[in-house]
């Protein structure tokens, strides 16, 4: 477990309440959209040889690290180097925009490990669906910022791990307000404006506008 000061604290009415919303939340998604997430691991299992989610360790609130859920995207024989050299440098550009794509986005273009539906996946947030299972077991709430792997938290800067104080989300501030079109320095200071601003208007306004970004598939995280 990563050391994390200043760690957010809710209270204990806001607590309980946001963890009632994310209970709730993930239960009634993962009944009402069992067949479609029967029918999205069915489609992965015939696209390409793999299993239908893909399983990485990340890291959490307070540091600690957890095993992340998302339907699988790439070929399965895919290593994390190719997406470790772009978090570093894109992490080292801070507020430049040296990385951001043809499409205005930060996020990587043509990735070759990406299959097909993998693509359509991406582009829909439909992959993300398997989180609501971090969320039911604890690991993560509906709404926060989105959970850091190790090699990109060992390259933060002492003002980022901030963002590690509370529990991650499946979406955020940050997604719903630009999402891949901001730098790395922007998403950050998104994030910290979520855990000083939070409030549990805040979030049923965040889940609220992802709704409307997931139909606007830009930049889709």
């Amino acid at each position: 477990m990563l050391a994390v000061q200043g760690s957010k604290t809710y209270g204990t009415l806001g607590a309980f309440l946001k963890r009632s919303i994310d209970l709730a939340g993930s239960i009634i998604g993962l009944t009402l959209l069992s067949p479609l997430l029967l029918a999205i691991a069915i489609l992965i299992k015939c696209d390409s040889s793999g299993p239908a989610i893909f399983v990485q360790r990340r890291i959490g609130g307070g540091g600690k690290e957890f095993a992340f859920y998302k339907f699988r995207s790439m070929y399965s024989d895919c290593g994390e180097g190719v997406h470790q050299d772009y978090m570093m440098r894109l992490i080292a550009a801070g507020s430049g925009d040296g990385l951001r794509g043809k499409n205005g986005c930060f996020k990587m273009e043509d990735d070759p490990r990406v299959t097909g539906l993998g693509r359509f996946l991406r582009k829909t947030s439909l992959d993300e669906l398997p989180q609501l299972i971090n969320v039911l077991k604890g690991e993560m709430s509906l709404v926060g910022p989105r959970p850091a792997i190790r090699y990109e938290v060992e390259s933060y800067e002492p003002w980022h791990m901030r963002r590690l104080s509370v529990l991650p989300g499946i979406t955020g501030l940050w997604q719903v307000s630009g999402r891949s079109e901001k730098n790395f320095h922007g998403m950050i200071a998104s994030d910290l404006e979520y855990i000083d601003n939070w409030s549990i208007w805040l979030d049923l306004k965040i889940i609220l506008k992802t709704f409307l970004v997931i139909f606007n598939t830009r930049g889709a995280w």
